[in-house]
């Protein structure tokens, strides 16, 4: 029973994008998780880490409604104020992401909070729902100081892919992608 409730006081950290395989931080545990209320959308144009103000590309956000399937780590309690630092230089370079504190349930059925960015609507980078031809124009021309837009979302279906999760938008533009090569 203590460590439940050592688990449910520590900083966790709710992945559902890059953070899933390209983390930052050091963790204690890492554990598949869901988020109840919010789903991975390709929906965040992105003018830094995967594009620019004049070439967006576009990354995940975590938007209203549904479920998502992602990654929880466990921070240690001595790494949790450095962590969180790093994670706001990360996510919040241009602020289209508001930081909360999320209930998610891991995968051995522990419910816990975790640290969790969700994409603003009113942000003016928000991108809502585009054709799948939009996307995937964003996404051929995206280039940012975090690379190339489309390794992006191929390292993250992969991920994906490894963790038996189907995102059929994923799956098409990795397969769009596929074909020009």
């Amino acid at each position: 029973m203590d460590d439940m409730k050592d688990a449910s006081e520590d900083l966790w950290v709710f992945g559902y994008g890059s953070l899933m395989w390209r983390p930052g931080f050091s963790y204690l545990e890492r554990a598949h998780a869901h988020l109840y209320g919010y789903h991975r959308s390709l929906c965040v144009f992105s003018h830094v880490h995967r594009g620019t103000p004049e070439h967006p590309g576009l990354v995940l956000g975590l938007d209203r409604g549904g479920r998502c399937h992602g990654v929880a780590f466990r921070v240690a309690p001595e790494e949790e104020r450095a962590t969180i630092q790093y994670l706001r230089e990360r996510e919040q370079v241009t602020a289209v992401y508001l930081e909360r504190r999320l209930p998610v349930r891991l995968a051995d059925g522990r419910r816990v909070r975790a640290l969790a960015y969700v994409v603003d609507r009113y942000h003016g980078q928000y991108a809502g729902r585009l054709s799948f031809e939009e996307v995937l124009r964003f996404v051929r021309q995206g280039q940012g100081v975090s690379g190339r837009n489309p390794d992006y979302v191929r390292s993250t279906y992969e991920h994906l892919i490894g963790m038996n999760v189907v995102d059929p938008l994923l799956h098409r533009i990795v397969g769009a992608i596929d074909q020009e090569a």
